[in-house]
Parts: structure tokens; C-alpha cells; sequence
């Protein structure tokens, strides 16, 4: 969990702690607007809370298509890899013949 959304955690405990006490408040007072009013912030901060992991939802696909794309370059870099050292096993062969070559009796013709 980031400290962001710790913090976020933090506020939304604050806010419904505030709203609830402030309903009990009011109704001691004989304040049915003012209790109204932190029923309906209540309610408006349990809709904002659901609708968040609609919004995370609709970034999932950027994340996968991400992971996706990482994917395929890990891939990309293996192979190349392995070309890299194909070569380089091509290129020591023939290095190993040349010497060979140049080491035989009749110099290499």
C-alpha cells in the first residue's frame, strides 16, 4: 500500500467519523436538516468510495497492455542474446580455424 492511499484511508475514516457524530449531534439538538445533511454526505462518500474501483478497473487494461509490452520486450532481448552469442561462437570457430590454418605445415595453403 502506498503512503498515498494510506493517507486517503486516513481522510475517509476522519470524514465518515465526523458525518456520523455530527448526525448524532444534530439529532440531540432537534436538527432534522442539519442530521439530513450528514446523512446525505454519508451517503455521498459510500457512492464516491463504490465508484473507485470502476475507475481502477478502467486502468487494468493500460496496466496489462503494459505488462504485455514488457513481456515481449524481455523476450525480444533474449533472442537477441542468443544471436549475440551464436555469433560470437561462429566468430571463435573461425578464429580457432584460422589459427589452425596458419599453424600447419605447408602455411595454410
Amino acid at each position: 500500500m502506498t503512503g498515498r492511499s494510506r493517507l486517503w484511508q486516513v481522510a475517509a475514516a476522519v470524514f465518515v467519523l465526523i458525518n456520523v457524530a455530527g448526525v448524532g449531534w444534530a439529532i440531540a439538538n432537534r436538527e432534522p436538516a442539519h442530521a439530513a445533511a450528514h446523512v446525505g454526505l454519508l451517503f455521498g462518500g459510500f457512492l464516491a468510495w463504490r465508484l473507485v474501483p470502476w475507475a481502477r478497473m478502467r486502468e487494468l487494461p493500460r496496466t496489462q497492455q503494459a505488462d504485455e509490452r514488457v513481456e515481449y520486450l524481455q523476450q525480444s532481448v533474449d533472442a537477441m542474446a542468443l544471436e549475440v552469442e551464436r555469433i560470437g561462437e561462429a566468430q571463435r570457430y573461425s578464429d580457432k580455424l584460422r589459427v589452425a590454418r596458419s599453424e600447419s605445415p605447408d602455411g595454410g595453403r
